[in-house]
């Protein structure tokens, strides 16, 4: 096998899925192998992962080159290929080929090593992914997407049971002020093709465009359900301004300005967004208190004022 798995990679897996995690990454030279000789790939360069993908870069019998994404198939990126297909490359990385038995997808080659992160301009850097964004949502999205209606009223159905496990009154307060602004919204939950993870490091620069959307998670919904990650991204240039609401108003502002949202519902979605991390936080044995948890309700403090 010429195919390494890195060891934090292994390591990854093995945290969140224990000994099957184990076996899939064991498994993944294999993998890795049949799909270079299924699609007549040539390895093209080092391999580079993220926490749950190992991507390698591939050049195809034309001499193109792509990207071979291999991934195990979870509820987060069964939609993942249906997705990339509906944007075509408009605004994403290409889809080149994919098989969806084993979540395996062939893409457009991107520049790996830069990243919105790269360029030092927070705003200028919001400007280009809200754009993206806005073209990204403009599809509507196609049959067999989750939709955002059934995952809010599961967020909303597990809210008391949440709410009761918090030990500061803080924090009961936020889910609870999160959740009525979520109810308020359930009966619309709109119909766009959402990317729901579109933060500046899910931005490569390319030859095709200049920049273009990756690793998406795709969903039916409303688009102001796709704001959080870009408000909550590069957390330490917020701080760094010495008026956290205020730049993160600025973000919001630009990025509803952007995709043509009206405020106050984009607002609600977000803090149906900061409701699901708090939710997601508690399920894994969290109460509330870690950082990540603070910067949720630093942005649903803000957010707050536009509803």
């Amino acid at each position: 096998m010429r195919i390494k798995v890195p060891a934090a990679l292994t390591a990854s897996h093995v945290k969140y899925d224990g000994e099957a995690g184990r076996a899939w990454s064991a498994g993944l030279p294999a993998l890795a192998e049949r799909y270079l000789e299924e699609w007549a790939l040539r390895l093209d360069g080092e391999p580079r992962h993220g926490v749950v993908s190992l991507v390698l870069p591939v050049l195809r019998e034309d001499g193109t080159k792509a990207a071979l994404k291999l991934q195990p198939v979870t509820d987060e990126n069964d939609t993942e290929a249906p997705g990339l297909a509906t944007w075509a490359g408009d605004a994403s990385v290409l889809l080149l080929d994919s098989d969806p038995a084993t979540g395996t997808l062939l893409l457009e080659r991107l520049e790996a090593d830069r990243s919105l992160s790269s360029l030092p301009d927070d705003m200028e850097a919001m400007g280009i992914l809200a754009d993206l964004l806005a073209r990204l949502t403009a599809y509507p999205a196609p049959e067999g997407m989750r939709r955002l209606g059934d995952i809010a009223q599961a967020m909303l159905d597990d809210v008391d049971q949440a709410v009761a496990k918090l030990p500061h009154e803080r924090n009961r307060h936020w889910m609870r002020w999160c959740a009525a602004a979520v109810a308020e919204l359930v009966p619309e939950p709109g119909d766009r093709l959402l990317h729901w993870d579109l933060h500046y490091d899910n931005v490569l620069a390319a030859e095709r465009e200049p920049w273009l959307s990756i690793d998406p998670k795709p969903l039916a919904g409303d688009p102001g359900f796709d704001l959080m990650p870009a408000l909550d991204n590069r957390w330490d240039d917020v701080v760094a301004s010495g008026d956290v609401a205020r730049t993160v108003l600025k973000r919001f502002d630009l990025m509803v300005e952007r995709l043509g949202l009206d405020p106050r519902r984009a607002a609600g979605w977000t803090l149906g967004r900061a409701l699901q991390n708090c939710l997601w936080d508690v399920a894994d044995g969290g109460d509330g208190t870690d950082e990540w948890i603070e910067i949720q309700l630093a942005v649903a403090e803000a957010v707050r004022q536009r509803q």
